[in-house]
């Protein structure tokens, strides 16, 4: 409504559209899109998706709007990886030196199971990280963000519990690096969507 206009008036001059605006007729369906956006017309509403530009690094961009860009999952996976092989090499360093009972923690065979545990899930997504930064495929990356978000989070936790009370202190960094982890694994890319993605590309 226009001050000073009547009703008529009103609804008679927003027949047109400003340039780069969306207009519908009668029927609900879109007639223009905002440039650099492709439009998808359904009867009593108007969608818009952000046109996706070639990935500079000359990786793939995803296939699917509703997935991440496949470079900056890679990115996430690959810091994930180092924050695993992190918490291994301060689990490994720790339980050498840390002496209990007479003799160093390393000895128990349930400190031994731990950091046998964080080295193997380390090494398994070093390889799906590596595998993906040659195939620069999408779903090859989603598979290797899955293995070092589950490496990163799960080694933090077992280095943790290899440190005892004083890894959550700030004194020690591995709570630092637990609650990095934490953060990347929420990450665009990450958790649900890697696994939607790799569940379309299985039933393709």
């Amino acid at each position: 409504m226009v001050p000073g206009s009547s009703p008529v008036e009103a609804a008679g001059s927003s027949s047109a559209a400003a340039p780069g605006w969306s207009s519908e007729t009668a029927s609900g369906r879109s007639t223009e899109a905002t440039p650099g956006r492709s439009s998808t017309t359904a009867p009593g509403r108007s969608s818009t998706t952000p046109a996706r530009d070639p990935s500079p690094s000359g990786l793939p961009v995803a296939r699917d709007p509703r997935f991440a860009d496949p470079v900056a999952v890679l990115l996430t996976a690959a810091e994930q990886l180092g924050t695993a092989a992190r918490m291994c090499e301060l689990a490994v360093q720790h339980a050498g030196a840390r002496e209990q009972f007479g003799q160093p923690i390393g000895a128990f065979q349930a400190v031994k199971h731990l950091c046998a545990q964080m080295l193997v899930r380390a090494e398994t997504a070093r390889a799906a990280v590596y595998a993906a930064a040659v195939t620069a495929d999408p779903v090859d990356v989603a598979a290797a963000r899955l293995l070092a978000d589950d490496a990163a989070e799960r080694g933090a936790r077992d280095c943790l519990q290899v440190h005892g009370g004083m890894g959550f202190t700030w004194e020690c960094e591995v709570q630092l690096h637990l609650k990095r982890a934490w953060v990347r694994a929420r990450r665009a890319g990450g958790g649900v969507e890697s696994e939607e993605l790799l569940a379309v590309e299985l039933l393709a």
